[in-house]
């Protein structure tokens, strides 16, 4: 248990990375204290400042429910910041145990709702960031009275909220594998509830009494190595119940909300992002199986909606990658190039922070509105508008196994048959992962051969093509039953020369790697509304509209592209019974039937390439 949870804070955190030359201890003092807020609540807080007193120094601030520790003034981090550059340059470094999480008092809500007209003594993570900031420019020795948050995946978050505080001395804020709403981001995927994340479910679903420095909750002992095995075993979900009790609250709250319902939406953060006021960096990795949605729908809708300085960041990174500095940087099996988190360390995300916090914090950064890397070119990119505008539409018609441009009102299908009892992998590897990672680059082509996995293909390109922006899906489907999800792919299909990388697995080869480059899931029930599912009509043909997050990816010449469309994608996505029940989390063996799906030969891709 002891090394799951140091695993996943290891995974989750950004302050907690390889051990670096740079003595944190040497350079700079540690000072703990408990700040109140306007409730008489007391958070937790640990400050980090240059034993150089000669000089004043911004503060950056990071605000997390992974715990400050290690705990005590004699107790030292190995790295603080964002950065080693920042920490080297100096900085005040400032970590926050949220309300109810670790060492701070109250009672922790997950995803706490935005209050966006508090009364004198309502509290939410706005208010506790307001207060924080507040308390340590009026407390903290040599500040220069400009303030800057940061943060990676739920800590994310916490950043997001903080440019709701309309605190005067919040110059820049970079939110970084940014949760933007549970239904979207982490547990849910449009609705289909993400059954690989349940483990975690133990971390944010226990409540504590008092402050404390030790861990309070535990993970569930599975006594497997396969989770593919193990969760088809368990069967439907209420059978996990033995695991997780009443007294896990998070737990209880995931079943009792199947839809997208008042309590997911108050929870949801973007649709508050507007008239934004301090410097935004958004930043991001294209293969974050965690947090894709959250960092897209983050900067887009404060692009939309205010009039700040906002930029996006999107590198070939999966969960926190940038803040790492290994050399080379591959995911899984595919390599994309050598120091690419060490340019972002010092060349945008250092400069960023200067900027606003030291410099003189107008729009001339010097930072384009978007840095984002194509993970099929492997290199760097700068646009001023994220998505380009130099781009064209294109429509792929998915007929007969073909991927082409060309239009159809032909009502021929291609059909399979979903057996919950014989669900489609979402990784061939035999595994028990904490949270999925690797996937999102994996090899497809142990899916393209399974029977109930449809797959469309373009012909040898003869040109790069560069994807660009988001994807949409327009599938024309009919079904035996009543309830189906709908999983759609977008692959590189290599060459057969490709050579392979030192990450390649060994069973593998890079001749002819069939690279996962987006993917998403659409629960069909919420095919119409999020809000109110509705059955499928046995055999009916249906519309149903898959919305693909962006990517910049180039398919290169003796390249193919190819499409993928799937109903089980397990243990990634829970298995869905292919009969209608109100809530998937309540259903019985008997209502999970093998059923057959079609896909009409109507069915569309559209996307953006970039002109030539």
């Amino acid at each position: 248990m002891k090394k799951l949870l140091f695993l996943f804070l290891l995974i989750s955190v950004s302050c907690i990375t390889a051990q670096t030359e740079y003595d944190v201890k040497e350079h700079y003092t540690k000072k703990e204290v408990t700040i109140e807020m306007r409730d008489g609540i007391k958070l937790h807080t640990t400050i980090y400042s240059p034993k150089d007193t000669s000089k004043e120094y911004p503060i950056v601030m990071q605000r997390t429910p992974y715990s400050c520790a290690p705990y005590g003034e004699n107790q030292f981090r190995s790295k603080i910041g964002p950065n080693e550059t920042m920490m080297k340059e100096g900085y005040i470094v400032v970590y926050q145990d949220v309300r109810g999480r670790w060492n701070s008092e109250g009672v922790y809500d997950n995803m706490r709702a935005f209050i966006p007209k508090k009364k004198r003594k309502q509290v939410d993570e706005a208010s506790d960031t307001y207060d924080t900031i507040d308390w340590l420019v009026k407390n903290v020795p040599n500040n220069n009275g400009k303030v800057g948050v940061w943060g990676i995946s739920y800590p994310g978050f916490y950043s997001t909220y903080a440019l709701l505080s309309n605190h005067k001395a919040l110059k820049a804020v970079s939110p970084q594998a940014c949760i933007g709403d549970f239904f979207f981001d982490d547990f849910h995927h449009n609705g289909a509830y993400l059954l690989s994340y349940w483990r975690a479910t133990a971390v944010f679903g226990y409540m504590k009494d008092e402050p404390t420095t030790k861990s309070w909750y535990s993970f569930p002992d599975l006594g497997a190595k396969d989770q593919y095995q193990f969760f088809l075993d368990a069967g439907p979900l209420s059978n996990l119940d033995k695991y997780y009790k009443e007294d896990n609250v998070f737990w209880q709250q995931l079943k009792e909300h199947p839809n997208y319902d008042e309590f997911w939406q108050s929870r949801g953060i973007i649709q508050h992002l507007e008239d934004i006021k301090p410097a935004t960096m958004v930043v991001g990795g294209w293969f974050d199986a965690e947090d894709l949605y959250g960092p897209l729908e983050t900067y887009k809708n404060i692009e939309k909606r205010s009039d700040n300085y906002n930029t996006i960041v999107m590198g070939p990174w999966s969960h926190g990658d940038w803040a790492r500095t290994k050399k080379r940087q591959a995911i899984g099996n595919v390599y994309f190039g050598d120091d690419i988190s060490k340019f972002y360390q010092e060349n945008i995300e250092t400069r960023f922070f200067n900027h606003f916090l030291k410099g003189s914090g107008d729009d001339n950064s010097g930072l384009p509105e978007a840095y984002v890397y194509d993970t099929g070119e492997r290199a760097w990119s700068t646009y001023e508008t994220w998505p380009p505008v130099n781009v064209e539409e294109k429509t792929f018609t998915l007929n007969n196994g073909r991927l082409a441009e060309i239009t159809t009102m032909d009502y021929r299908f291609e059909e399979f048959v979903s057996d919950p009892k014989k669900p489609v992998p979402y990784s061939e590897d035999i595994k028990m992962v904490f949270t999925p990672r690797k996937f999102m680059t994996d090899d497809q082509r142990f899916a393209a051969r399974r029977p109930d996995v449809l797959v469309f293909e373009t012909e040898v390109l003869e040109e790069d093509v560069t994807m660009i922006g988001d994807i949409l899906a327009k599938l024309k489907v009919s079904t035996t039953g009543t309830a189906a999800d709908w999983v759609v792919k977008v692959i590189d299909v290599y060459p057969p020369d490709a050579e392979d990388y030192p990450e390649t697995q060994e069973y593998l080869k890079m001749s002819n790697y069939h690279m996962m480059v987006r993917s998403e899931v659409l629960r069909g029930r919420f095919r119409n509304s999020f809000e109110n599912p509705e059955p499928f009509v046995p055999n009916e043909v249906t519309d149903v509209n898959i919305k693909l997050q962006d990517v910049y990816h180039t398919f290169k010449k003796g390249h193919k592209i190819q499409v993928q469309i799937q109903s089980t994608w397990f243990p990634y996505i829970d298995l869905n019974p292919q009969t209608y029940v109100d809530n998937i989390f309540e259903a019985k063996p008997e209502d999970f039937k093998k059923q057959t799906h079609r896909v009409y030969n109507s069915s569309k891709i559209e996307f953006s390439v970039l002109k030539k």
